[in-house]
């Protein structure tokens, strides 16, 4: 087993290494040095304020879960009315003719009142 790509000293050094051992001198190293009682300053008021700020994720489940309910039902309403106006309007084409001329007196029917009172 090589360490080294060329296979060069520490590819030699690996393979004459006892692992046993050395794995005995790693855990002796860590259990001679004991780790420190001493916690840094507001490090308690630090870790509390950060939790404290956070959003409360299950406080916005119920929200985001309305809402991807209401925008599928607002896709399903409008291809709804998408449909409806196919509909309707294959239907109705032989009388467009007759809406056009509805509309322009619709619109022109104050005009034609404001003439019609000089």
């Amino acid at each position: 087993m090589n360490v080294t790509r060329r296979g060069d000293a520490a590819s030699k050094t690996m393979s004459r290494m006892n692992l046993d051992e050395l794995h005995t001198k790693l855990i002796a190293a860590a259990r001679a040095d004991a780790p420190a009682d001493r916690v840094p300053y507001a490090f308690e008021k630090r870790v509390s304020a950060l939790l404290a700020s956070r959003v409360a994720p299950h406080a916005l489940d119920a929200w985001v879960t309305g809402l991807w309910r209401a925008a599928v039902s607002c896709v399903g309403v409008a291809a709804l009315c998408g449909m409806l106006a196919v509909i309707t309007s294959a239907s109705s084409a032989a009388s467009s003719d007759d809406l056009v001329q509805n509309l322009d007196s619709t619109l022109l029917a104050s005009v034609d009142q404001t003439d019609q009172a000089q």
